[in-house]
């Protein structure tokens, strides 16, 4: 079992950064590979960025490539997102999830989900 609390969502201008953490409580979080996803407004839920269980292997959702790094603190029991040059468009509720069979951008795939934070990109 797995739980996962999300947090430093918030209001920011556009261009600015946020980072985004995820904390798990359970032994076995270091065995499990985390992504990122988001939801807009009246939109599905996408996925961001995945991690693989060691931290070696990552993965972006096109539209944050280059601006978006993710990351993990296996020894905290932590996973982190790192938004710079942030946009409008990245407004969104922000969740982070755990895989036990691997990242992938389908959320089919993850077995545990955190409730979200909000992150709202003023222009």
């Amino acid at each position: 079992q797995v739980q996962l609390v999300e947090s430093g969502g918030g209001l920011v201008q556009a261009g600015g950064s946020l980072r985004l953490s995820c904390a798990a409580s359970g032994r076995a979080f270091s065995t499990y590979a985390m992504g990122w996803f988001r939801q807009g407004p009246g939109k599905e839920r996408d996925f961001v960025a995945g991690i693989s269980w060691s931290g070696y292997s990552t993965s972006y959702g096109d539209s944050v490539k280059g601006r978006f790094t993710i990351s993990r603190d296996k020894a905290k029991n932590l996973l982190y997102l790192q938004m710079n040059t942030l946009k409008p468009e990245d407004t969104a509720v922000y969740y982070c999830a755990a895989s036990s069979t691997g990242y992938s951008s389908n959320l089919g795939m993850y077995d545990y989900w955190g409730e979200g934070t909000q992150v709202t990109v003023s222009s």
